[in-house]
């Protein structure tokens, strides 16, 4: 099975580095992306949009050929959704790790910070606040290399809302891979009408596993993460 795999914010295929192997292992030709504007700090990021990384993704897809199994982390999500939207017919399962499938009009993340039109890695703390399980199972040194290699992302990717339009994109099949929030929080947040799982009730088939670990799992929980995904694929 063609593997596509996409970094959420800040992150780069090297993001995938312990994840690769253990599927390539089972015999799967895996391609991890780095999206637009995210290819160093010195990059220009002006200009690129979630529009953007949706096309980088769709052409991934259309390079394949073979229906692919996309995995989308955290922001990546959104941007897989959208590549789902374009290209249902060409996705045989799409994989939301920490993430979900945002719907038409809204944003991944409108309140971050910008700087010079860029949005660095936030300061830890923001990551602790009171309940906040994004951090869970870290070390010292893990938060260290993170952010050493932490990369602005566009302002855009952000802040523009997505884009869909096409029906099908509920046909495709999804596993949602939950590490910071449970199945019950899920079932809260679509009764609320939580944009990231808003459009789980219209998807014909849902997965949905628990993973309990930090936001980031390919870090803190890389070998889990790998066989829960060789499990979806």
């Amino acid at each position: 099975m063609k593997v596509i795999l996409v970094p959420g914010f800040w992150l780069g295929a090297w993001s995938w580095d312990r994840i690769t192997p253990a599927l390539e292992a089972r015999g799967h030709d895996v391609t991890a992306l780095t999206l637009p504007g995210l290819e160093s700090v010195d990059a220009d990021r002006s200009g690129i949009g979630l529009a953007d990384h949706v096309e980088a993704i769709v052409a991934a897809i259309d390079e394949a050929d073979e229906p692919v199994v996309l995995v989308g982390h955290s922001g990546g999500g959104a941007a897989v959704h959208g590549a789902v939207d374009r290209r249902p017919d060409r996705v045989a399962r799409a994989v939301y790790v920490d993430s979900g499938p945002l719907p038409d009009g809204a944003a991944i993340n409108a309140g971050l910070p910008d700087e010079d039109g860029e949005i660095p890695l936030p300061p830890w703390d923001v990551f602790r606040e009171e309940g906040s399980r994004d951090l869970d199972d870290f070390t010292e040194a893990q938060l260290a290399d993170f952010r050493a290699r932490a990369i602005p992302i566009p302002i855009g990717v952000a802040r523009d809302p997505q884009v869909l339009s096409n029906e099908a994109r509920f046909d495709v099949p999804i596993t949602l891979i939950s590490t910071t929030f449970t199945r019950d929080e899920i079932d809260q947040y679509v009764a609320a009408g939580v944009a990231y799982f808003s459009e789980l009730p219209k998807i014909k088939d849902v997965t949905i596993i628990e993973l309990p670990t930090s936001h980031w799992p390919q870090f803190t929980r890389p070998e889990q993460l790998a066989e829960v995904l060789r499990d979806a694929i």
